[in-house]
């Protein structure tokens, strides 16, 4: 018989509200983002109440919001995009290589990606966020961090939020 220690899993499973689609877009681009210095948090929820497929952060305090489309139905849906502006620095659309760059709105970045990997196909323009904004948002990747964290160290004794 096993022990309950070895029937905890490190990874929490999936939500199931994601495609299989959009999930290897967000591991590749969590990749892509670790390699330029950015820790993630993905599903983070907003003072606004919306929630951000994946919000980074960086050493420097910088805040990128990248909002996933798995499919041009799905970029054609959401109208809710430009609301997340008001809480990153630079806004972001990661896709698959299947998807034209030309649908995506020019004011944001653009990052191509697959389950294994995603390049940044162009840069998003800078908005600074204002500092009660910046401290705000680090504040809720902090706690939505340790929480997670805290998860995967002690799965049964967290309470949902």
């Amino acid at each position: 018989m096993e022990s309950p220690a070895r029937q905890i899993h490190l990874v929490p499973p999936p939500d199931r509200r994601q495609s299989e689609t959009a999930l290897a877009i967000a591991r590749g681009t969590t990749r892509l983002l670790r390699s330029l210095g950015f820790a993630c948090v993905a599903e983070l929820p907003l003072p606004s109440g919306r929630r951000a497929d994946l919000v980074a952060l960086n050493e420097k305090g910088e805040i990128w919001i990248v909002e996933i489309k798995s499919s041009v139905e799905d970029l054609r849906a959401d109208q809710k995009w430009p609301e997340y502006r008001a809480h990153c620095d630079r806004l972001f659309f990661a896709f698959t290589a299947e998807m034209p760059c030309e649908i995506f709105p020019a004011e944001t970045g653009l990052i191509v990606a697959d389950a294994y990997g995603a390049h940044l196909h162009c840069g998003a323009p800078e908005h600074r966020l204002p500092a009660a904004t910046r401290k705000s948002m680090t504040l809720r990747f902090a706690m939505a961090a340790a929480q997670r964290i805290n998860r995967l160290v002690d799965p049964q004794g967290h309470e949902e939020i």
